[in-house]
């Protein structure tokens, strides 16, 4: 097995109890920089809306801020979600960040809304269940492309250019869409394990060459924490652990500091949930961290690995990609 497969990072733009939201975005700009003098390939950053914890509604407005205060790492959304927005205005905003950014561009795709049901009215309007994903891939693929004639509506920015699209998904649906596209596919291992190999091997089986990708290409996302200690990765990891435990509660709260006692704050069957939903999260020191991330690639024959890390302190999440880099790279 090959162990030079490239890393990148997931990054929700975190808010962290006792943090303003500027400097939430001023600390993922300081984690880009670092991830990409580490040697990570990609910054990707997710579409939510209506989290206090997660400060990256305005994707593309925060992609290029992070574009503008990086060199050379391939940045994108991990993912847009796109029933929430009419497809020409994501070509539009895409085609401006891959005409302010040249090549390092990477428009990956959803079709949850990335929020409540009630939110999800307020974005559009409607009762809209992403069945129509599909169609809206379309449009986009059409809006980006050269395909149209004089008359035709444009995305300036956006028309003729050769932006990678990227199908996101957390079950089967997308990577069967994924397949049938010929796009490169990204799971969402950090937070829906379950589905995991069932809609890689979909994808693989049913995967169609297309002008963007000849071959099928997987990224797997997984949740990592690495520290010099396996006693300190572990400390680390319950702020990971609280963050689920607050979403299966449906708290909404502010990503919360590491506890040494996480015993006192769930039920055992809460603890069962979230240990089965977290399984495939990675904490430990540098060799545990590379041993499990080679056990993954063993196990996906995933392309490539995204990592998100729920570090509370920004230094030590920080701190943590640049141990998993020197025991990868």
């Amino acid at each position: 097995m090959k162990k030079t497969i490239p890393l990148s990072v997931l990054d929700l733009v975190p808010i962290n109890e006792g943090f303003t939201i500027s400097e939430a975005m001023q600390d993922s700009v300081k984690l880009a920089q670092s991830v990409e003098e580490f040697g990570f390939n990609r910054f990707w950053v997710a579409e939510h809306h209506n989290f206090c914890s997660i400060a990256s509604a305005a994707t593309s407005v925060v992609l290029s801020h992070i574009g503008a205060k990086t060199k050379k790492i391939r940045i994108g959304s991990g993912g847009i979600m796109l029933p929430n927005h009419p497809p020409l205005v994501i070509a539009e905003q895409f085609g401006t960040l891959e005409s302010l950014y040249p090549n390092r561009i990477d428009l990956g795709l959803g079709r949850a809304p990335g929020t409540d049901q009630r939110t999800v009215m307020a974005l559009r309007r409607d009762k809209n269940d992403g069945s129509d994903f599909p169609n809206m891939l379309d449009h986009l693929q059409y809006y980006l492309s050269n395909e149209g004639g004089p008359k035709a509506i444009k995305a300036v920015p956006g028309y003729g250019l050769d932006i990678p699209i990227w199908l996101l998904g957390s079950s089967t649906f997308s990577a069967k869409l994924a397949a049938l596209k010929g796009l490169p596919f990204a799971f969402a291992s950090h937070f829906a394990p379950d589905a995991m190999m069932d809609a890689i091997n979909i994808y693989k089986a049913n995967f169609t060459p297309s002008k963007q990708l000849e071959e099928p290409y997987i990224i797997v996302c997984i949740n990592a924490i690495c520290a010099p200690t396996q006693e300190e990765a572990q400390f680390l990891a319950t702020t990971e652990k609280q963050k689920f435990l607050n979403i299966q509660r449906g708290d909404n709260k502010l990503i919360p500091k590491p506890t040494d006692d996480m015993d006192s704050l769930w039920e055992d069957w809460e603890k069962r949930s979230i240990e089965h939903k977290l399984r495939e999260s990675i904490w430990g020191t540098p060799q545990f961290v590379k041993e499990k991330l080679e056990n993954l690639v063993e196990r996906t024959g995933a392309n490539e690995i995204m990592i998100n890390s729920w570090i509370y302190d920004p230094k030590l999440k920080i701190n943590s990609y640049k141990l998993i880099a020197k025991s990868w790279f």
